[in-house]
């Protein structure tokens, strides 16, 4: 298989963020996004990262999917795959989200570029079917591909007023350092399982 070489354990790491407006920090100044304070925050524990916006509003995961190759031109050493909020909004078909999820973490696996998995909630008027189909995509995807697995990116900020902007969607500065916060040890993970 090809790929890049393991990191040294104290080298830089370079991360991929592949996602939608949570990632691309929508309504938000760029040093308050996602990319910016998950940086910040890593090298406020010593770890020299450099994170890559491949955040798209908008995006489905058949958009994140379309442009996983261009994306990937950066050469990252891992990846945040953090999509399918848009498929939520959108209703579309929870077999739909898998597949493109699974051939996005089985290209990244390709290439041997560890992944976090991010998922996302549904919303429980969808119904009890939509909600397990939606919801277990993830849950599979992550012990078929043995990605580290984050259940719900907005863990800590859905639903809280403050920590959102007036849309109700989209976190404000605040709510990203919840997000930030809350997935950093995840996070670190994938730094060390990128360093092999």
């Amino acid at each position: 298989m090809s790929g890049l070489p393991a990191l040294a354990q104290g080298g830089p790491v370079r991360i991929l963020a592949l996602g939608d407006s949570l990632t691309a920090g929508y309504g938000l100044a760029r040093q308050e996004g996602f990319v910016a304070q998950l940086q910040a925050a890593l090298r406020e524990k010593g770890i020299e990262a450099t994170v890559l916006d491949a955040g798209v509003s908008g995006d489905t995961t058949a958009g994140g999917r379309a442009r996983l190759d261009w994306s990937l031109a950066e050469n990252p050493n891992a990846a945040i795959v953090a999509l399918g909020g848009n498929d939520l909004l959108r209703g579309l078909d929870p077999q739909a989200t898998y597949a493109n999820l699974n051939d996005i973490l089985t290209r990244l696996g390709q290439r041997n570029i560890p992944v976090l998995l991010a998922g996302m909630l549904a919303p429980r008027n969808l119904g009890p079917e939509y909600v397990e189909a939606f919801e277990g995509a993830y849950r599979r995807l992550a012990q078929e591909h043995d990605v580290i697995f984050y259940p719900f990116f907005l863990d800590g900020v859905a639903t809280e007023a403050a920590l959102n902007q007036p849309d109700g969607i989209h976190p404000n500065a605040r709510g990203v350092a919840v997000m930030v916060e809350r997935i950093l040890p995840s996070v670190e993970r994938l730094i060390a399982r990128a360093r092999g």
